[in-house]
C-alpha cells in the first residue's frame, strides 16, 4: 500500500510554516491518541503515521529532501519509515511542540505531570455568610477550619513499586510497534513515596485531623456564589506535596431594606399622597446608616431618585455603584367619613386631574434611567 503524503497527513498545504506544522501535529496527535481511541487500531496507525510526517516536516533537511525525492530518499533503503517508534519516543521527541509544559497526553496516562511530581493535597470548601454592610465594605473574618495533617512522628520513604516515579508504565508489543502507557502507582497514588514508621493511632496515609484558626480578608464588593482561594489553606499531602486550596464560597445574607442589583442598591420608600403632593424631607436606609433625602412636591408614583456612589464598591475596582430610591405613593384601602368628604371635594378639582407633561417620564424611560441607559 502506498505510503500517504507527510503534508496531507498533517492537513497542511507545502507552503506550510514550521508553527503552522507545529500546530496542525499536535491536533491530529490528539485527535487519534489511543488512549482516547482505545482498541482502535485505525486511530493507532494514523497516530503514528502522522508522528512520522511530522519527523520529516519539522526537520529543514529532511523536508527539503522530502519535498523533492518524495518517500523514495535516496540513500537510505528508498524512505524514511521503517524505525520502531513507540509512544515514549513520540512524547519525549516531540514534546516541545507543547510549549515546554509538559505533554497533555500525560492525562491521558493518569500521570498529570512530569515524572517524580509529588501529590498535591486536596481542597477544602466552605460556606461564608456575610451580610450586606460586609460585603459592601469589605470585612476580615476568623474563622475555624478541619484540616488534614501531616502527624507528628511520621517518616515516608520512596515507593518500591514506581522507585519514586510516581507512575508505573506498561509495555505491549503491538503490529504497530512497542506501546507505552502510564499510570498512577497504586500504592504510593502517585506521591512518590509511602509511609515507612508512623505513631499508634494515625492512618495509612500518615495524616490527622487538625482544627486550625484562619484569617479570612474579605474585599469589598463580593456577590453571592462568587469563590474566593487561599492557597496551601487546604489538606495537606501525604508525602510531603504542597498542600491544597481553601475555597470559600460566599453566601449574601438578604438585608431587610435593601436589595442589591449587581453594585447597585434598591430602596423602596413609601410616601402618603400629601408629602408626595406638599414635598418634604425623609430618611431612608444606607449601607452606612440613615440619608435625609428631599422630596419634591409634586413627586409622582414610580420615580427613580438616583443617589450617587452609595451603592456597592466593584470587587475588581470598577468604581462605586448607586442607591436607587423608587417612590411608591401610598393609597389608603380604607377611609373615615370625614375623610371621604374632604376627597369627595378634591374629585372634581382641576388640578387633581391627570394632566403629564413632557417632563414626566413614562415607565419605558424610567426603566431606562434605571438600568443606566440614559
Amino acid at each position: 500500500m502506498a505510503k500517504r503524503d507527510y503534508y496531507e497527513i498533517l492537513g497542511v498545504t507545502k507552503s506550510a510554516t514550521p508553527e503552522e506544522i507545529k500546530k496542525a501535529y499536535r491536533k491530529v496527535a490528539i485527535q487519534f491518541h489511543p488512549d482516547k481511541n482505545p482498541g482502535n487500531k485505525e486511530a493507532e496507525e494514523k497516530f503514528k503515521e502522522a508522528a512520522e510526517a511530522y519527523e520529516v516536516l519539522s526537520n529543514a533537511d529532511k523536508r527539503a529532501q522530502y519535498d523533492r525525492f518524495g518517500h523514495a530518499r535516496p540513500g537510505n533503503g528508498g524512505g524514511y519509515g521503517g524505525h520502531t517508534m513507540n509512544m515514549e519516543d513520540i512524547f519525549s521527541q516531540f514534546g516541545d511542540i507543547f510549549g515546554g509544559h509538559g505533554s497533555p497526553f500525560d492525562s491521558f496516562f493518569g500521570g498529570g505531570g512530569s515524572r517524580g511530581a509529588q501529590r498535591r493535597g486536596s481542597n477544602l470548601r466552605i460556606k461564608l455568610k456575610l451580610n450586606l454592610e460586609e460585603i459592601a465594605n469589605g470585612v476580615e473574618k476568623k474563622i475555624k477550619v478541619h484540616r488534614l495533617v501531616r502527624a507528628e512522628g511520621v517518616t515516608f520513604k520512596t515507593c518500591t513499586t514506581c522507585q519514586g516515579n510516581g507512575q508505573v508504565r506498561k509495555v505491549v508489543n503491538t503490529m504497530l510497534g512497542q506501546m507505552v502507557s502510564a499510570s498512577t502507582c497504586p500504592t504510593c497514588q502517585g506521591s512518590g513515596q509511602v509511609i515507612d514508621k508512623r505513631p499508634h493511632g494515625v492512618d495509612s496515609s500518615g495524616l490527622e485531623s487538625r482544627e486550625d484558626l484562619i484569617t479570612i480578608k474579605i474585599p469589598a464588593g463580593v456577590a453571592d456564589g462568587m469563590q474566593l482561594s487561599m492557597g496551601g489553606k487546604g489538606n495537606e499531602a501525604p508525602g510531603g506535596g504542597a498542600p491544597g486550596d481553601l475555597l470559600i464560597m460566599i453566601e449574601e445574607q438578604e438585608d431587610k431594606d435593601l436589595k442589591r442589583d449587581g453594585n447597585n442598591l434598591i430602596y423602596d420608600l413609601h410616601l402618603n399622597f400629601v408629602d408626595a403632593a406638599l414635598g418634604t424631607n425623609v430618611e431612608v436606609p444606607s449601607i452606612n446608616g440613615k440619608l435625609r433625602i428631599k422630596i419634591d412636591p409634586g413627586t409622582q408614583s414610580g420615580k427613580i431618585l438616583r443617589l450617587r456612589g452609595k451603592g456597592i464598591r466593584d470587587v475588581n475596582g470598577y468604581g462605586v455603584g448607586d442607591q436607587l430610591v423608587y417612590v411608591n405613593v401610598w393609597t389608603p384601602k380604607k377611609l373615615t367619613s370625614e375623610e371621604k368628604a374632604v376627597l369627595e371635594k378634591l374629585r372634581t378639582a382641576p388640578n387633581f386631574q391627570p394632566n403629564p407633561d413632557k417632563s414626566e417620564k413614562g415607565f419605558f424611560e424610567r426603566m431606562k434611567e434605571y438600568f443606566g441607559q440614559e
